[in-house]
């Protein structure tokens, strides 16, 4: 790995020969970037908003989200201008606004669905864009009962157990400017699609699309979902912090949520600590190291912006890919 000098102290990142360049910060430098972008989320907000057993302070919204919506505001403002000019002076017929779809990657237990709602949250307090929706590829996995006719249980989560045919008409239509979109709904508590239940998506602003694969390209020329985006993220971090973070989130899980009789997982909130944290890594170890192995990782550097973060949580550096 090499990295040629920028000014500013910036340098760009090559993970090989054939690898895209980016400006890699680390978190000083990023944070500088926030310009004078107000802190919009109090202490409650934050609580409120961050996931289980994933620390998060009023530093790293000041030091790292904030400078990231002031990069996403900027990239809004620019992609309006550019389609309000091409449909006005060159086809003759404005259109209406249609979503800014912003894709969301990274591993199980990486982090993924704390920062996107913390992204929402910080995006929706700029008055360019105040209506901000978060939708997970959660809802486009298939039902149980298809999994299991298909033997796909135990690859939950690979590509092969999502819906994509649907998943891409979703955000073709997003991307259509269509309105009233129907999102089935995922219940984590029931490890399954919830029949006649939806979120609805109406054309918002900014639409934040967050999943495992949503940066995997396709095995044929068939439309991925990245196609629609406008702008990708990647949460990283090392693949044994992962594993650990997944680790303690599953006994975190156990002594909390699984005690619901209604939880799919119900049968494992009574097992000894030892033998819990085992059937943890083992679970790891057979279902989402080989996903992230196989499936997300190869799709890192197909993200404009990776987020690393370090053991403990924190974001420690940001790399930006060259525009």
């Amino acid at each position: 790995m090499a990295s040629d000098p920028l000014p500013g102290g910036q340098s760009v990142f090559r993970e090989s020969e054939t690898a895209v360049p980016y400006l890699t910060f680390s978190r000083s430098e990023w944070a500088a970037l926030r310009a004078n972008v107000p802190l919009s989320l109090s202490e409650d907000e934050i609580a409120a908003l961050r996931g289980r057993n994933e620390p998060v302070s009023l530093a790293d919204i000041t030091e790292i989200y904030l400078p990231l919506s002031r990069l996403l505001n900027l990239h809004v403002t620019a992609l309006r201008s550019l389609n309000s000019m091409v449909e006005s002076a060159f086809l003759g017929c404005p259109r209406i606004t249609v979503p800014f779809i912003i894709g969301i990657a990274g591993s199980v237990g990486v982090g993924k669905s704390t920062f996107a709602r913390l992204l929402q949250a910080v995006l929706s307090r700029w008055p360019d864009h105040p209506r901000v929706d978060l939708v997970t590829t959660d809802g486009f996995l298939l039902p149980t009962r298809e999994l299991e006719e298909r033997d796909l249980m135990q690859r939950k989560g690979f590509p092969e157990s999502y819906d994509l045919r649907r998943m891409i008409a979703f955000l073709a239509a997003v991307k259509a400017g269509e309105r009233h979109l129907r999102v089935p709904y995922y219940s984590h508590d029931a490890y399954d699609i919830v029949p006649d239940r939806f979120q609805i998506v109406d054309r918002p602003d900014i639409l934040i699309f967050e999943g495992l694969n949503v940066l995997q390209t396709g095995s044929d020329r068939s439309a991925v979902a990245s196609d629609f985006f406008d702008f990708s993220i990647y949460l990283d971090a090392a693949t044994a912090d992962i594993e650990s973070w997944y680790v303690d989130r599953f006994l975190l899980l156990q002594r909390t949520a699984f005690r619901k009789p209604t939880s799919y997982f119900h049968n494992y909130c009574d097992l000894p600590r030892d033998e819990a944290e085992a059937l943890a890594r083992r679970i790891w170890n057979r279902i989402n190291l080989p996903n992230l192995q196989a499936n997300i990782l190869p799709t890192r550097e197909r993200a404009r912006l990776i987020v690393r973060k370090e053991r403990s949580h924190a974001v420690g550096e940001v790399r930006l890919r060259h525009l």
